[in-house]
């Protein structure tokens, strides 16, 4: 189904072109001022300077064209040349109608050509606790990739753990002075490993930091976590199994934090997926005369002649012939090649990285890892910042754990629901709370540009008024409650449809959900979640202004109360599958 403004561009088009002036005039845009026309063309502008022409008779002849057009009830051409346009009410409810038929995609016209796409999102450490900083990689992700395949894409996301390195080392080293006598460090053991860890996930987040802080102050420990690094990256049999078990236990652990994000990846690889990758790309970047040493490091050069500022050489390996995450980002390119071959890969991390993915990506290229068609994509975030405006902390001045900060807020909100319904059962109300709560942390979240800072304020995010997640929730909440009072008094009519508008804001509903095509669209090409958030914040303000304008129930024209009830239904429905894009959902009550 063609967006609406598509349509009204090629009535345009033919207006321009039987008047004798080139279609490519008709560009039409939504109005920057509702108050005088709901479309409009500034064309005729653009072909006086080409027709030598004053642009006022242009914009006359082809909206004498368009007079008898059933599309408009207005066009108008007005000084000094635009064209001003406003649909007919009957077209509209026409248009609207056609969307409503189509029960799945409401008439949002998905990818005749499907992208495979693959996202790299949510980047954790294994053995560590998610925390804050994890949020808004996981919560950007998990939209695009949902956005995506709401058009028709194959969206496949990749959470890229890192588990691989000198963490993995230090604890190994940690455990074996606590636990000497664990099989995985016998040298002559030829039997099977316990299938259980020797170690909880509590155990696990502990030893950690503990064996981090021991390095940094015993050289000693240090020395020996750097040489079981090494071991382990060898192939050593009982620091591969710990691997394992370090693997299982702390993706249990991610995968129940990611689930109540309501994140979900497609693959769980890690950087040690990449690791055999590694030596056959190092020595085809070495043959074909890309790489060379410098310092004793291995490099590649990725400088061009029009950066404005100079741009290292991206390193492959150390002097000591040790990888980096630069050689574990060019391995996990060339498997992903390998595995999936895709159209692009996006990669969704911390804006401040920006000159990292550069050299990574021109490598990438340079060295041919990548089919010259594939899009490699930097979807760089800003910072989460508290009140104070820097990054946000706990009360103690700590990087705060991510469930602690979803507890809070679950908190929060379990607080006002009782306040405000104090005959709601506790189960309830905590199931509720749950679910507004996400809305509050992912629309406060998204409903940034992705690219910049922003205050990350519990008070507003969980407030139900204004530009909130919570906000979008009672709207919809509000709708199914007058669907359920509706179905009471009888149901739906089969044969009911929309109606053209009565009244300024009926029409400025109907018009809002006209545009749901656009909206996601214009948010998948520019991966930019926040115009979904932009789009339903309009929408919920369009419905509830119509609610308070407009006796829905107690109409008493059957046929037009019936109509109501069809563009509440439509509402629902595009609201609800603009939140699930965004990741999470309604209640049916709060």
């Amino acid at each position: 189904m063609k967006k609406i403004i598509e349509l009204i561009e090629k009535e345009t088009a033919e207006a321009f072109w039987s008047c004798g002036y080139d279609a490519k005039y008709a560009k039409v845009t939504l109005s920057n001022r509702p108050d005088l026309c709901e479309y409009q063309c500034n064309g005729a502008l653009a072909a006086a300077k080409a027709y030598k022409k004053a642009p006022m008779p242009i914009a006359e002849e082809t909206a004498a064209k368009l007079a008898a057009n059933t599309m408009f009830s207005m066009v108008e051409a007005v000084k000094p040349g635009f064209l001003n346009f406003r649909l007919n009410e009957a077209y509209l409810a026409g248009y609207l109608e056609e969307m409503r038929a189509d029960k799945n995609y409401f008439g949002l016209e998905r990818a005749k050509e499907p992208k495979r796409i693959l996202i790299d999102y949510g980047g954790p450490n294994v053995a560590k606790p998610l925390h804050i900083g994890h949020l808004r990689s996981a919560i950007i992700g998990e939209s695009i990739k949902r956005i995506g395949r709401l058009l028709g894409h194959e969206m496949i996301g990749d959470v890229h753990l890192g588990d691989w390195g000198l963490q993995m080392g230090l604890i190994i080293t940690e455990l074996k002075e606590r636990k000497p006598k664990l099989p995985y460090f016998e040298e002559d053991y030829t039997g099977e490993y316990p299938k259980e860890a020797p170690f909880t996930i509590s155990e696990l987040e502990e030893i950690y930091p503990t064996a981090s802080m021991k390095s940094k102050e015993d050289e000693a420990y240090k020395d020996r976590a750097m040489q079981a690094t090494f071991e382990l990256q060898s192939g050593k049999r009982g620091y591969q199994a710990l691997l394992s078990h370090i693997l299982d236990v702390s993706v249990s652990d991610l995968k129940r934090n990611y689930d109540n994000l309501n994140v979900s990846f497609d693959l769980w690889k890690g950087e040690s997926d990449a690791q055999p990758y590694i030596p056959a790309m190092v020595q085809k970047m070495k043959d074909d005369g890309y790489a060379y040493l410098s310092e004793g490091a291995l490099v590649v050069d990725v400088k061009e002649e029009s950066d404005a500022k100079e741009i290292p050489p991206c390193m492959i390996l150390k002097s000591d012939g040790a990888s980096l995450y630069n050689t574990t980002d060019l391995a996990t390119i060339v498997w992903r090649m390998r595995d999936y071959k895709p159209d692009e890969i996006i990669y969704v991390v911390d804006k401040r990285q920006e000159l990292y993915f550069t050299q990574v990506f021109r490598c990438a290229r340079k060295t041919k890892l990548v089919d010259k068609d594939t899009k490699l994509i930097f979807h760089g975030f800003g910072t989460m910042n508290g009140k104070d405006g820097k990054p946000f902390k706990t009360r103690e001045g700590g990087v705060m754990r991510l469930e602690h900060l979803v507890s809070e807020i679950n908190e929060e909100m379990y607080k006002k629901i009782i306040e405000n319904h104090t005959a709601v059962s506790e189960e309830e109300a905590r199931k509720t709370a749950g679910i507004v709560a996400l809305s509050a942390i992912k629309y406060g979240d998204l409903s940034n540009q992705a690219s910049k800072d922003y205050i990350f304020d519990i008070e507003r995010f969980t407030s139900f008024e204004g530009n909130t997640g919570p906000y979008i929730l009672y709207t919809i909440v509000r709708i199914k409650s007058i669907l359920a009072k509706y179905e009471e008094q009888g149901g739906l009519n089969p044969d009911a449809r929309i109606l053209p508008a009565k009244s300024d804001s009926e029409k400025a509903l109907m018009l809002e959900l006209s545009r749901f095509g656009s909206a996601v669209e214009s948010a998948f090409s520019e991966t930019a979640p926040h115009k979904i958030c932009a789009y339903i914040y309009g929408l919920s303000n369009a419905l509830n202004h119509f609610y308070h304008e407009t006796k829905i129930l107690s109409e008493e024209d059957a046929a037009a109360r019936a109509g109501y009830i069809c563009l509440l239904m439509l509402t629902k429905d595009i609201l609800e599958t603009c939140i699930d894009v965004l990741g999470f959902s309604a209640p049916d009550r709060m």
